[in-house]
């Protein structure tokens, strides 16, 4: 089967609405934030894919749910750390994508996702058989093949993608908090340092009291 990918995403945040075409997107969600996204589908029975990956803040987590037109929840997580899902959309309409940070009161989280609608039209069969409808064939179902494994190697790449960002992430976050540790610790070793050195001159300037006999 020949096989045609478009995507259709419309970004809204708050008052502010924009639109956008593109198959992968990425995009930071504040402290306390619901952000949606959404993919028209014209035609009952396309496939619907949706992938995300939160690349950093916090643990790595986030809450989303996927509603169809009639705004039935189709699919939803909390605190997931990444997902790959394949739907059908039953019903013609605008189906909405949604992000929500509400677990979080101070980090941001950056997400890394895809919303794809795959229309793949039925193939139909030849009039009269022969030789060049069974090359035809034979030549379709190995793009097909060819197309699946292209597939596999994206997701592959973007798992890759999101491993390497959580690591960058997580080696950033460390070396800031040995950073301020080792600012910390010398700041702790010097006022040490010079409480000594104080309580050492009030000893020696430290006048005894005088009887008389």
């Amino acid at each position: 089967m020949f096989s045609s990918w478009f995507t259709l995403a419309l970004i809204s945040i708050l008052p502010l609405v924009s639109r956008a075409h593109a198959s992968a997107l990425t995009t930071a969600i504040a402290p306390n934030e619901r952000l949606c996204f959404y993919a028209d589908v014209d035609k009952a029975g396309e496939k619907i894919g949706f992938y995300f990956a939160v690349q950093s803040g916090g643990s790595f987590d986030i809450d989303f749910d996927v509603k169809d037109p009639k705004d039935k929840v189709l699919l939803d997580g909390q605190r997931e750390r990444q997902g790959d899902y394949v739907l059908t959309a039953n019903t013609i309409g605008e189906y909405s994508f949604c992000f929500e940070n509400d677990m979080s009161t101070l980090t941001e989280k950056l997400i890394d996702f895809d919303i794809m609608v795959e229309s793949e039209p039925r193939r139909e069969a030849p009039a009269k058989p022969g030789q060049i409808a069974e090359q035809t064939t034979a030549l379709e179902e190995s793009i097909f093949r060819l197309n699946s494994m292209l597939m596999n190697i994206k997701r592959t790449q973007k798992y890759f993608h999101t491993r390497e960002a959580r690591g960058f992430y997580t080696v950033k976050s460390t070396q800031s908090r040995l950073f301020w540790y080792a600012v910390l610790e010398c700041a702790g070793i010097i006022g040490m340092a010079v409480f000594q050195v104080y309580v050492l001159q009030t000893f020696f300037n430290k006048t005894g009291r005088r009887y008389k006999v």
